[in-house]
C-alpha cells in the first residue's frame, strides 16, 4: 500500500497520517423498529446519543468474477515468509511448502508483492524485467508450480503490477538514455537540463543526451510516460496521452498482464494506480487507461480481477477496478475528504484510535466514510478491501501500543464486516512490529513515523532456530527475527482453540459459509461507541469492545433472548442488555 502523493504535487516521501479524535457515549439504545429492511434500501437508525448511524443493504455485485464475493485475501511478503534453500531470503518453494497451512487457515486469495528481477533499491518495486522471476526467489517454472498447486488447494494468486515506473536498470530505460526518439520515459531534453531550474521530481542524468527524467518515488525509479493531460509551455517536453511513447507503454502493460494471466494468475494488485498520466485533474485520463484495461480483461480473462492502490474507491471503481483498498495515508491531492483518517480512526496508535486500551476513540468516522462510499460502489459490482496492516507503514495491529488482548476484536471486525478482507502474514498470530531494525533495500524512506522494515520481519512458524523461517545463520537473514522468547508462533497456536490463530481460522470459515457475511449482504450499525455493535444479514449480531473497561448496549430486539453464541469472549445477554467485558467480543446468531 505504498500510497504516495503524485509527482505533480512534488512530494518526496510518504504522507503524514491525519488525526481524527471523536468521542461518543458508550451506552446506546437502538430500536430495531427504526430500520428499513430490504435489498438496496438505505437503513437509518436513531440513537439516544444524539447521533445518527447508517447502514446499507446492497444488490448482489455485477460485472466481476463471482469468486470475489467469498474471497479472503492474504498478503504474503515473499522476502520473509518462508525460505526453502537456507540463504536467508524467502522464496517460491518456501511458499509452496506452506500452502497446506494457508489452506487450513481458509484464505483463498494470495497477493504476492513483486518477485521480478530487480536491483532491489526499493525491495522489488524497481522492476528491471516484467516477465521473469528474480533468481533469489526461484524460477519461472517454480512460479508455475506455485500457481498450479495453489489452485488445486482452492487458492488463487495475485501478482503486484508496478505500472507507473521501472528501475533505472530496466533495458527500456537504458535504451532511452541514448535514443532521442524514444518516448517510453519523460525526459526534458538537453536544452532543459539546468539542475537549478528543474521542476520537482526531475533528476538530471549526468552524461545523458536526454537531459533530466521524471521519477515517481526514489530517483532510481523513472516514471513511465503515459502522457500529460495538459500541456504547459514551460515544459515543452510534455507529450499527449495518445503520443507514440504513451501508446507503446499502454500496449506493453497489457502484454505484461497477458504473460502472467496465461501462466494462471487470477489478477493484479496495481501499484500507484492513480499515477500513470501526469498533471491529470481528477485522474480523468488515467481512469481512461484503466477502463480500457478492464474492457480488455473482461473480454479475454473474465475470471481475473484488478485491485488498485488508489485509496478512493468511489473514483477507482469508476476507473474500472474490481476493488480498492481502504488506505491509511492518502496524499494531499486525493479527493477523499478524510485523507486516510477513516482507517486511522480505527487502528493508528497515537491518533486516539478506536482499537486501543484506553477506549477514548470512536468508530463513527470509519462508519460514516464507509457508508458514504459503499452503496454506490457495491451497486456497480466493486469491493472495498479492509486491511489491518501491511509491509509498509500501516503498522501491525500488535504495534507495541496495543495490548495483545485487543487484537482479537480487531480481527473480528475485519472478518465480519462487508469488505474484501486482507490479512497480512503474521497478523493471524499477533506478530509484533519491531522497531530499530537496519535499513533493507530502501525500507528506510525517511518517513518520520518510522521505517518500513519494522513491519517486514520473518514469519514466525515454530520454536526452532529463526522461528522456522530459515536454516540460514541468524546474521544472514533478510531481516532479524523478533528476539522475544515469548514471540507468537503458528506451532504454539494451531492446536489451541483459544488462540488468536484458531479464532481467525474459525472466523474465515464462518465468513465463507454464511451468506450473511458476504460483502453484498445487509449491514446495520447499532453503535459506533463501545461496544461497536452491528447486525449482518439481519441475522448475526456482532459486538466488539477493544478497550480495557467493560461496556454495554441496550438493543430492542426480541430475538436477542434466544440468541445462539457463535463466538464469545466476555459477553453476556441480560434481557435487552448486551454486556461486554474489557477486550471482549461476541457473535450471536439471532435466527
Amino acid at each position: 500500500m505504498r500510497q504516495r502523493t503524485p509527482p505533480e504535487a512534488a512530494a518526496a516521501g510518504l504522507i503524514p497520517h491525519s488525526q481524527f479524535n471523536r468521542r461518543l457515549e458508550a451506552d446506546i439504545m437502538v430500536s430495531r423498529r427504526n430500520f428499513l429492511v430490504g435489498s438496496g434500501a438505505v437503513i437509518l437508525g436513531s440513537a439516544l446519543a444524539n447521533s445518527t448511524f447508517s447502514g446499507i443493504a446492497h444488490a448482489a455485485p455485477q460485472g466481476g468474477p463471482a469468486w470475489l464475493e467469498k474471497s479472503v485475501m492474504y498478503l504474503l511478503y515473499p522476502q520473509t515468509f518462508a525460505d526453502s534453500d537456507g540463504d536467508g531470503i524467502g522464496d517460491i518453494k518456501g511458499i509452496i511448502g506452506r500452502l497446506d497451512y494457508l489452506k487450513w487457515l481458509g484464505v483463498n486469495l494470495i497477493w504476492i508483492p513483486p518477485i521480478y528481477p530487480s536491483p532491489f533499491k526499493d525491495a522489488g518495486y524497481d522492476v528491471s524485467d516484467y516477465k521473469a522471476v528474480a533468481s533469489r526467489y526461484g524460477t519461472l517454472k517454480d512460479f508455475e508450480t506455485l500457481v498450479k498447486t495453489a489452485r488445486e488447494k482452492g487458492i488463487r494468486i495475485l501478482l503486484d503490477l508496478v505500472a507507473g515506473h521501472t528501475s533505472d536498470q530496466h533495458p527500456w530505460f537504458t535504451a532511452s538514455e541514448t535514443d532521442l526518439k524514444d518516448g517510453r520515459y519523460i525526459w526534458t531534453g538537453p536544452d532543459h537540463a539546468d539542475a537549478d531550474d528543474l521542476p520537482g521530481n526531475y533528476v538530471l542524468r549526468e552524461g545523458s543526451k536526454r537531459g533530466a527524467f521524471l521519477h515517481n518515488y526514489y530517483e532510481s525509479q523513472p516514471a513511465l510516460n503515459y502522457g500529460f493531460a495538459r500541456m504547459d509551455p514551460e515544459e515543452p517536453w510534455r507529450q499527449t496521452v495518445d503520443a507514440e511513447g504513451p501508446m507503446a507503454n499502454r500496449a506493453a502493460l497489457q502484454e505484461i498482464m497477458k504473460h502472467w494471466l496465461d501462466l494462471g494468475v487470477s489478477g493484479f494488485r496495481c501499484d500507484m494506480a492513480f499515477s500513470l498520466v501526469k498533471d491529470d485533474p481528477g485522474y480523468a485520463e488515467t481512469s481512461k487507461i484503466w477502463r480500457a484495461n478492464r474492457k480488455w480483461l473482461d473480454a479475454n480473462y473474465p475470471e481475473a480481477m484488478l485491485i488498485s492502490e488508489w485509496g478512493y474507491a468511489k473514483q477507482s471503481i469508476d476507473a474500472g477496478f474490481h476493488a480498492d483498498f481502504f488506505l491509511h495515508n492518502l496524499g494531499s491531492t486525493s479527493p477523499d475528504p478524510t485523507k486516510g483518517g477513516a482507517w486511522n480512526s480505527l487502528f493508528l496508535s497515537g491518533k486516539d484510535p478506536y482499537f486501543s486500551d484506553s477506549g477514548s476513540g470512536s468508530a463513527k468516522i470509519f462508519v460514516d466514510t464507509w457508508t458514504q462510499w459503499s452503496g454506490d460502489i457495491r451497486q456497480r459490482g466493486g469491493y472495498i478491501a479492509l486491511p489491518t496492516g501491511n509491509f509498509d507503514d500501516a503498522n501491525r495491529l500488535n504495534d507495541g501500543n496495543r495490548g495483545t488482548a485487543s487484537l482479537k476484536s480487531g480481527l473480528v471486525l475485519q472478518l465480519t464486516w462487508p469488505t474484501l478482507p486482507m490479512i497480512y502474514n503474521g497478523e493471524e498470530i499477533g506478530m509484533k512490529m519491531i522497531k530499530g531494525l537496519p535499513n533493507k533495500e530502501g525500507s528506510d524512506d525517511g518517513d518520520p513515523d518510522g521505517d518500513r522494515q519494522r513491519n517486514r520481519t520473518p514469519m514466525q512458524w515454530d520454536s526452532t532456530a529463526n522461528a522456522g523461517f530459515s536454516k540460514a545463520p541468524a546474521d544472514k537473514l533478510y531481516l532479524p527475527i523478533d528476539k522475544d522468547p515469548k514471540r507468537p508462533t503458528v506451532e504454539a497456536q494451531q492446536d489451541d482453540p483459544d488462540s488468536l490463530l484458531c479464532l481467525v481460522q474459525r472466523l474465515i470459515k464462518l465468513r465463507k459459509s454464511e451468506t450473511a457475511f458476504d460483502p453484498s449482504s445487509e449491514l446495520r450499525v447499532l453503535s459506533t461507541g463501545y461496544p461497536f455493535t452491528y447486525l449482518r444479514g439481519d441475522r448475526y449480531l456482532v459486538a466488539v469492545n477493544p478497550r480495557r473497561d467493560a461496556a454495554e448496549i441496550v438493543v430492542d430486539d426480541a430475538r436477542l433472548g434466544r440468541a445462539r453464541s457463535v463466538e464469545n469472549v466476555g459477553t453476556t445477554i441480560d434481557g435487552p442488555r448486551l454486556q461486554v467485558d474489557g477486550f471482549g467480543f461476541g457473535i450471536f446468531d439471532l435466527s
